[in-house]
């Protein structure tokens, strides 16, 4: 140590616990906020009228049909969340998605009528296939690769077709997910080339081919009907660089925010995409996986819900993400309110 430097003071001196004994101090020295206005709530939709079809692996979420949605992103408005994001199940599904690039497919359908209900409402949609094809993959299959596998650059064209179909219908911002090799520079380009340059793209950059996605195919009927997604999402024991280097990609080809997904497993990703880009809008998605897990464990009365629930956000917001995609979005507006 240099002479210049004087020792820093110690216990009994130094007592920390000065700034936890009184319930106004925590609060007034607490930097990690949550707020409503930045947490999303995935929604799901499909066809029908006055639909509401618990999931049954995610208690207290459910598949709406439109008109039922519409209420939804209503509510979502009225509790002060920053927006919803849609995912869709169409009525039939085929080796492309065709559904997912019509005008009159179920998600174009939802976001016409949520805009007609909630016109105030941010309004994101996932942009992939995987909902929509007979195969459950996240485009069309083809063998380039010598593997069956989806056809990346097939797959891209598609995705700009389907992100012009749901800013014709209204959508806020369009959120690619399906990991595809140049897809925001794609879906950026389309969207430009239709007129809608001010749309925003929230990437989908570092996405894990994670375990805790599992809840999710059963809400979004989703599941792979062969194989698995490895072969595009990211492998959870890449290095961290890697990530890096797909969130640095995606912003180059244009994506305006950047999300780490899942969340919790993955917090020294989020950490580390906040210290690499610090100007960036950085989301992080709470997955079904996530949630699930909580929701049995609270059921079996082993936690308590609502102090784990808040406890898990606020780890996300700390590590650096600003806003958090997640399945208790209208819940915690209501506790935190």
């Amino acid at each position: 140590m240099s002479s210049q430097q004087a020792p820093r003071p110690g216990f009994p001196t130094t007592r920390l616990r000065r700034l936890r004994y009184h319930p106004a101090v925590r609060e007034l020295v607490g930097e990690t906020r949550l707020s409503p206005a930045n947490l999303i709530q995935p929604l799901f939709v499909r066809p029908g009228e006055r639909v509401r079809a618990e999931i049954s692996a995610m208690p207290g979420n459910y598949q709406f049909s439109p008109d039922l949605l519409a209420e939804e992103v209503g509510r979502a408005g009225e509790l002060g969340l920053g927006g919803v994001i849609l995912f869709g199940i169409p009525a039939e599904k085929d080796e492309t998605g065709s559904d997912a690039i019509s005008d009159t497919g179920i998600l174009a359908e939802a976001i016409r009528a949520a805009k007609r209900a909630a016109p105030d409402t941010l309004l994101i949609t996932d942009l992939c296939f995987c909902e929509y094809t007979s195969h459950g993959h996240c485009g069309p299959i083809g063998e380039a690769t010598g593997r069956t596998d989806v056809d990346n650059d097939a797959t891209l064209k598609l995705l700009a077709e389907q992100a012009v179909v749901h800013a014709r219908a209204g959508a806020d911002v369009v959120a690619p997910s399906g990991m595809m090799d140049g897809m925001v520079g794609a879906i950026r380009r389309g969207l430009d080339g239709a007129g809608f340059s001010h749309v925003p793209i929230i990437s989908y950059a570092a996405k894990y081919a994670s375990a805790f996605y599992g809840p999710f195919r059963e809400a979004a009927e989703s599941a792979p009907q062969f194989g698995d997604r490895r072969g595009y999402q990211m492998d959870p024991a890449a290095a961290a660089g890697q990530a890096m280097r797909e969130i640095e990609l995606d912003l180059a080809e244009g994506a305006d925010i950047v999300m780490v997904k899942p969340a919790l497993a993955y917090l020294d990703i989020i950490r580390d995409a906040r210290q690499r880009f610090p100007g960036v809008p950085l989301a992080a998605y709470s997955v079904s996986g996530e949630y699930s897990m909580i929701k049995a464990a609270a059921q079996r009365g082993w936690i308590d819900e609502r102090a784990i629930v808040l406890e898990s956000l606020t780890a996300i917001r700390r590590a650096g993400a600003g806003i958090i995609l997640t399945y208790w979005a209208k819940e915690v507006a209501r506790w935190l309110a």
